[in-house]
């Protein structure tokens, strides 16, 4: 007697599919590839990291002196550095790596943000004069108001006679210490 193709699932009732089973997950050629390539990507991002920057990035060793190699040599040897490094980033977990350079490039974009605004006020100040003064005093109470003062009469002067803005530098610079100590 011929068995139906049915009947030997009834006979053995280990041969259902198990449904705790973890599904196998087809990953594309395509997918890989792209994968590797933001590897790589990362790679030239901590290559181009410099010294203060590569410290504050969790790094294992090998990979660190990977990276310092990669930093000092050129052309078709830098290319091959940053595809080693690519491939040895496909073995670590790279989160933390993200995370630290997301923090990184934050902090460099608050200092940009920071100074954009300082440079506003700067202008603001110079050209308001002592009414410009009153309101970095307001803004930052911590601020000497005879020295602004003084270095706004400076700049205005400067200004009126076309010369460069010596002053004008002064008082950014004196503005950025104290939103520093702010």
């Amino acid at each position: 007697m011929s068995k139906q193709p049915d009947d030997w699932l009834d006979e053995q009732p280990d041969a259902q599919p198990d449904e705790n089973e973890d599904e196998v997950v087809w990953v594309s050629k395509s997918e890989i590839k792209r994968d590797a390539e933001a590897l790589k990507k990362l790679g030239v991002e901590l290559v181009e990291l410099g010294k203060n920057g590569l410290e504050k990035i969790p790094l294992d060793d090998d990979l660190l002196a990977a990276i310092e190699l990669a930093q000092r040599i050129k052309k078709e040897g830098r290319r091959r550095q940053i595809q080693l490094i690519g491939k040895m980033l496909r073995a670590r977990d790279v989160e933390p790596i993200h995370q630290a350079l997301d923090k990184l490039k934050n902090r460099h974009n608050q200092q940009i943000t920071l100074f954009h605004k300082l440079e506003t006020l700067r202008d603001h100040l110079i050209e308001l004069g002592d009414d410009g003064v009153a309101e970095v005093i307001a803004l930052y109470p911590e601020a000497d108001r005879q020295q602004l003062r003084s270095l706004v009469r400076n700049a205005q002067k400067e200004q009126a006679a076309g010369k460069p803005g010596k002053t004008a530098r002064l008082i950014f610079q004196y503005l950025r210490s104290v939103a520093a100590a702010d």
